[in-house]
């Protein structure tokens, strides 16, 4: 409720704000590419040039983090008329502040950063693109706080978090990114805007192209078209509603609040219980885990799967709605069979493989008496198309970490 007050804040208080930023922003820039170029000697009219740079009144994009490959630096650049017919549109006008550092040992990135700074130098985009060199967190603190719109497009599923465009909201800020990372969780259709689709089957290549064109398509016929429109001839009403909408969506849930909780509730307070329990009686949990450890990979060559069988009559075709009943018989030898945990291991078939795949337990119904086991189970046929399934057979402790901390794993 609390954030929903910023509904109420005034359209002219909120823009003017926003507009103070970002002139401030503008003036930080040209000072430190006025400083830059004094600094390597270029010409005394170069120097000047560097006051004329940026408008405050023009749609203002700024890209800035570490420049690795996968982020896709130059993407803005893939089809080169594109780019310049917006930066030069005499009514409604873009720019693009970039920013950011490569690993001293990333050619790749290091490449990318001399063609955007190589861009940043033409004529067609003079005084419309800006590479500010040596980024650091003042930087990036100026940059979040007084652009329009921050860019991000990685290649999808490489981007981790993306916490650069966390940090741009709080600011009224709004983000363009590709739904990868946090945006794929935060992006809702009103705080913002989402590049591409995901590719699962196409070459990075068609990647780019999609997604270049994409960028272009939403720059063209959606962004840069809202920005400008100011029906009483000030305010852009309609930008100013996705300005609020992002600091209301974004600010409240991603957050160091939420950052600190989650590590606390997830790892810090199970790690600290933990260590309780692996300390008590002399650390006798501790030797039972690690004695449990040893005999696992000392019998787990006895574990096989022996046999599976589907109990459906029409083994081929399961109607949506219906399961496939599944039986597997495990051999186990010296296994005890509470130490394991037997799944379908399912999805859609493709190739030869598994895709998009799924999870499903099997019970133990019955025993042998030779070390075998039967367990049984059914797998939901949620949606038609061609699906496969493997069982597969893990260990399983109270105080394992994580399931597959002891590498062990037996296959159908």
């Amino acid at each position: 409720n609390f954030w929903r007050r910023v509904i109420d804040i005034p359209d002219a208080v909120l823009w003017d704000t926003h507009q103070k930023l970002k002139l401030r922003l503008v003036q930080f820039v040209r000072e430190r590419v006025h400083a830059q170029r004094e600094r390597v000697g270029e010409s005394p009219e170069s120097v000047r040039a560097a006051n004329r740079l940026l408008d405050p009144e023009i749609l203002t994009i700024g890209f800035a983090r570490r420049f690795a490959s996968y982020k896709r630096g130059a993407l803005l650049f893939s089809d080169k008329e594109r780019p310049e017919r917006l930066l030069n549109d005499t009514t409604r006008p873009v720019q693009f502040i970039f920013a950011g550092k490569a690993h001293p040992r990333d050619e790749g990135g290091k490449a990318l950063i001399q063609e955007v700074y190589k861009f940043s130098r033409e004529s067609g985009f003079h005084n419309r693109i800006v590479f500010v060199e040596d980024y650091d967190t003042y930087i990036a603190r100026r940059l979040v706080q007084g652009v329009d719109l921050w860019l991000n497009n990685p290649l999808r599923p490489l981007e981790a978090s993306g916490t650069s465009g966390m940090k741009t909201p709080p600011n009224g800020g709004l983000n363009l990114s590709v739904l990868d990372g946090w945006w794929g969780e935060s992006y809702n259709g009103n705080n913002g805007w989402a590049i591409g689709a995901e590719i699962r089957d196409g070459s990075i290549d068609f990647q780019n192209e999609v997604d270049s064109s994409t960028l272009y398509q939403l720059l063209e016929n959606q962004i840069i078209p809202l920005y400008y429109a100011k029906p009483d001839g000030k305010l852009p009403l309609a930008w100013l509603q996705l300005m609020r909408e992002s600091i209301r969506s974004v600010t409240p849930v991603f957050n160091t609040h939420r950052m600190v909780k989650e590590y606390t509730e997830r790892l810090y307070a199970p790690a600290a219980q933990a260590h309780r329990e692996f300390l008590a009686d002399n650390c006798a949990a501790a030797t039972r885990l690690s004695e449990w450890k040893r005999r696992m990979r000392k019998d787990w060559s006895q574990v096989r799967i022996d046999d599976v069988r589907v109990g459906n009559e029409d083994r081929q075709s399961i109607p949506v709605g219906e399961s496939l009943q599944v039986s597997a018989c495990v051999h186990l030898g010296s296994v005890d069979p509470q130490h394991v945990r037997v799944e379908v291991y399912h999805g859609e078939a493709e190739d030869g493989g598994i895709k998009n795949p799924a999870t499903a337990m099997l019970d133990q119904s019955s025993q042998n008496g030779d070390g075998s086991y039967i367990y049984r189970g059914s797998v939901p046929a949620s949606e038609s198309g061609a699906y496969g399934f493997s069982i597969r057979v893990v260990p399983t402790h109270p105080h394992l970490q994580q399931n597959h901390e002891l590498r062990l794993i037996t296959w159908s």
